[in-house]
């Protein structure tokens, strides 16, 4: 094997540290896009929810108009669209845990608020008799079931009231 002079050791040296330095933005490029993404996503989430909450609002004022999205036979109280209202804060409470954006102590919070809801105040015995759950995808309604209409001294919320568990659609 040949001797490197001082000028080739460097230049091998240089070029590791190139590829090295690409390497490593290659790396934090990655992480950043991921990143992103879940903002992103989070963001489409929220204007959503914004234009949802506007609707909830012109729903709880005028109940009638509650008849434009399920017809029924009776007429429609201002408790029904808050019933829902409440309903769909607690999925977009849910799926801000899946995407991450709540720590564990904000999670438990909400888990111990939303449990309150459904098991101390009206919602659960409505979610029961009027088959709220079909207007909620099948994780979430999973997640009631199983967390929120079970006895407080029921299912565990996972590690240290973690993320919400894995769903399965209900039977």
């Amino acid at each position: 094997m040949s001797d490197l002079g001082f000028a080739d050791l460097l230049t091998v040296v240089q070029t590791i540290a190139i590829i090295s330095a690409l390497l490593v933005t290659l790396y934090f490029s990655r992480r950043q896009m991921q990143a992103f993404t879940v903002d992103l996503e989070t963001r489409v989430l929220n204007d959503l929810d914004e234009k949802f909450h506007r609707i909830g609002e012109i729903f709880i004022e005028r109940p009638e108009l509650v008849q434009s999205i399920y017809r029924t036979s009776e007429k429609v109280g201002p408790e029904v669209p808050f019933a829902y209202y409440v309903l769909f804060f607690c999925s977009h409470i849910f799926h801000m845990r899946q995407r991450g954006i709540l720590r564990d102590n904000e999670w438990a919070g909400w888990l111990q608020w939303m449990r309150n809801v459904f098991q101390l105040g009206s919602l659960g015995r409505s979610w029961r008799e009027t088959g709220m759950g079909a207007w909620v995808d099948p994780e979430f309604r999973g997640f009631v079931e199983r967390e929120l209409l079970a006895p407080q001294g029921g299912t565990p919320a996972g590690p240290a009231g973690g993320s919400p568990p894995a769903a399965s659609p209900p039977v």
